[in-house]
């Protein structure tokens, strides 16, 4: 069976087909760093690292990138606030982000485009939009886009102009023509730092959120491409106004799938940092091992729903202890999967009908139990192998089941690297909240002349 997505544009299952044989471009709006990330933020990355990985394990080459919002009026603030410049709290918190998403085994994007580097194509763009009168100056200063002239407005999301019109927050004298108007460029405002201001034909000021992924997608992917992703709560508006903007400046689609992951919930509320219901990632680390956290996240469906609990947590600990369980009865060998074997055909299967990591772990525990009854060794590397193409059973399994700490090595190194960039820059802070997190997970850190070298906790 082939691959299919569920496209949220046309509400249906799709067979995949790249664009360019053998090769995937896929975009997935990422962070808004002004602060460090959370448990939500981990479940976004952690959906779309999964799908790149079954690419990769497909046999297809995949340029991934996932952005960085670096300007945003939140960054602007909570850089005032700290009394440090926006340069200082984004490098700050993308290093604290690096750290984070290192530990849980998120592979880097192979793009990873700040929004501040692309300013220039930003107004490339919106110059384009203002020719074909889909942007309009306005009375304040700002650039809007004109959402009654674009014919498709609506068609992700599928709202009306109407509905949309009866759900308006934004008053017309906030310098739009219409209510449903965007912001393409903001006006530089009083009080803001001369960081957070570009000077352009429209006069100086700075990118609205929704112009920056377009101009990033595109400068880096072309003007369309195969998989736009993200949250769910990025369909709309963000996602609505990229297609608008994208698909009226070049005349073609912007991306030719849309995937959305499901929110993470707590109480059965959305997980958000507004609603204060926030677990940060280096919080939940420092009651569970990573790949826990990664087993509990990955075992959910991308676009279902995912409830966070202590007992849930709880009971994905003692499911990948199972699987790991096996692993050390039975050494495994590394060897390449063989599709053709039963076991990994339902894997595949269940990971071609839009990434089924349900079912493709339940063949993870019925390969279990052959490695149980029949100590066979050729099970325990299938499982091993099958697991590690959603980034599981990679550690010692004996040193995972006497610790509990799911770090392999490659993963403690990487949070080491990131702890002496971060001494480096001064930020002694994040230094220490690094080692800290190490410690909680079991890893002691011990520095000398020579550098930094870590043993398990006795």
């Amino acid at each position: 069976m082939s691959l299919r997505i569920f496209d949220t544009l046309s509400r249906s299952l799709q067979p995949f087909t790249p664009m360019e044989a053998g090769h995937v471009r896929m975009y997935v709006c990422g962070m808004t760093i002004y602060d460090l990330c959370h448990i939500g933020h981990a479940r976004m990355m952690m959906a779309f690292d999964v799908v790149q990985r079954w690419f990769k394990a497909s046999g297809l080459r995949v340029t991934y990138v996932r952005n960085i919002t670096d300007i945003d009026d939140k960054i602007i603030k909570r850089a005032l606030e700290r009394g440090i410049t926006i340069r200082q709290l984004t490098d700050e918190m993308i290093v604290a982000m690096h750290a984070d998403t290192a530990a849980l085994a998120i592979e880097p994007p192979t793009l990873e485009p700040r929004a501040t580097d692309y300013v220039r194509q930003m107004l490339g763009l919106i110059g384009e939009l203002e020719v074909k009168g889909l942007a309009y100056r306005a009375g304040n200063g700002d650039v809007n886009y004109s959402v009654r002239k674009f014919a498709g407005y609506g068609k992700l999301s599928g709202k009306s102009l109407d509905e949309l019109r009866a759900g308006e927050r934004v008053a017309v004298a906030d310098g739009k023509e219409d209510p449903l108007d965007f912001v393409l460029w903001k006006s530089a405002k009083l009080g803001e730092p001369p960081e957070a201001q570009w000077p352009s034909d429209f006069g100086t000021g700075r990118p609205g959120w929704h112009i920056e992924c377009s101009a990033m997608s595109c400068a880096t992917l072309g003007k369309t491409f195969d998989i736009h992703g993200g949250g769910a709560d990025l369909q709309f508006p963000h996602h609505e106004n990229e297609i608008a903007q994208s698909e009226g400046a070049n005349g073609q689609a912007l991306a030719n799938y849309w995937m959305h992951n499901g929110f993470v919930r707590v109480d059965n509320e959305k997980m958000s940092k507004s609603l204060g219901n926030f677990f940060t990632i280096r919080d939940v680390l420092k009651q569970y091992d990573a790949e826990t956290v990664r087993f509990f996240i990955v075992r959910a469906h991308y676009r279902s729903a995912l409830n966070y609990s202590d007992a849930h947590l709880d009971d994905a600990r003692q499911a990948l202890k199972r699987l790991y369980t096996s692993l050390s009865e039975v050494s495994p060998q590394d060897a390449p999967v063989d599709w053709s074997n039963p076991y990994a055909a339902r894997f595949k299967a269940a990971m071609d009908e839009d990434f089924g990591t349900p079912e493709a772990i339940a063949v993870l525990f019925d390969l279990a139990g052959e490695v149980n009854r029949n100590q066979s060794v050729e099970a325990a590397s299938l499982l091993k192998a099958l697991g590690g193409c959603l980034g599981i059973l990679q550690s010692d399994a004996r040193q995972f089941l006497q610790s509990g700490a799911g770090l392999d090595e490659a993963a403690i190194a990487q949070r080491i690297v990131e702890r002496a960039a971060a001494k480096a820059a001064k930020n002694f802070a994040l230094a220490d909240s690094i080692r800290k997190d190490l410690l909680a997970q079991g890893i002691v850190l011990k520095d000398s002349a020579g550098g930094t070298t870590w043993e398990a906790a006795q």
